[in-house]
């Protein structure tokens, strides 16, 4: 059965809800770059937080990985003319498309917006064996030492790490930290401003959306 999509449940005469999410001035660039359907995921986006909010944590991870999964993947080649570029939120929602990256950072960004503690998430770096190549996902756990739940932009189902065979993690890291895996232990490296391009991502963050 095809799925339902969150963003046919919203209509372009919405009110604004996405300028309570986003800095000055930014909508208006939004909009006048991406054009109206852009803005209408962008609203859809806003509304998402709203509900994610109030629901109990397993929901919140089901819907906000189910809403970005409905958005096309891109390499960033035919986007960026760039090998490995991390677009923000805004400019995965403007497109409808990217890459590994763009699903992971987006979904870590609602649910820590959405009220998920940040020591339970995890950006993790992989290897897709299948694939044989570089991979990206989210992933939640409890407390460490659980077998974290992954979010993916290859599957719909959020499976726990240990039934991801195809998966094989490299490192991990979120706002604060950044961990080394070592066969089946993890490692804590230093603080995640060793990630370069996250820096830079967050930087670009800033100056769109109201964190």
């Amino acid at each position: 059965m095809r799925r339902r999509s969150f963003f046919f449940l919203f209509a372009a005469t919405l009110p604004d809800w996405g300028r309570a999410l986003v800095k000055p001035g930014v909508l208006e660039d939004f909009s006048r770059q991406y054009g109206s359907q852009a803005v209408r995921r962008l609203n859809a986006w806003r509304d998402l937080m709203d509900e994610i909010s109030g629901l109990p944590l397993p929901s919140r991870l089901t819907r906000t990985n189910a809403f970005f999964n409905q958005l096309a993947f891109a390499e960033d080649g035919e986007q960026f003319g760039s090998r490995d570029y991390w677009a923000t939120p805004l400019e995965f929602l403007g497109r409808g498309r990217g890459d590994c990256e763009e699903f992971a950072i987006a979904k870590y960004v609602t649910l820590v917006k959405g009220g998920v503690p940040l020591e339970q998430l995890r950006i993790t770096y992989v290897k897709a064996l299948e694939l044989n190549q570089a991979h990206m996902v989210l992933t939640w756990a409890d407390k460490p030492g659980d077998i974290p739940l992954v979010m993916d932009n290859l599957i719909a189902d959020i499976k726990p790490a240990n039934q991801r065979k195809d998966l094989l993690p490299v490192y991990s890291f979120n706002a604060e930290s950044l961990w080394l895996t070592q066969g089946n232990n993890e490692k804590y490296v230093a603080d995640s401003s060793r990630v370069g391009r996250w820096q830079d991502l967050r930087e670009r963050m800033a100056k769109e959306i109201v964190l």
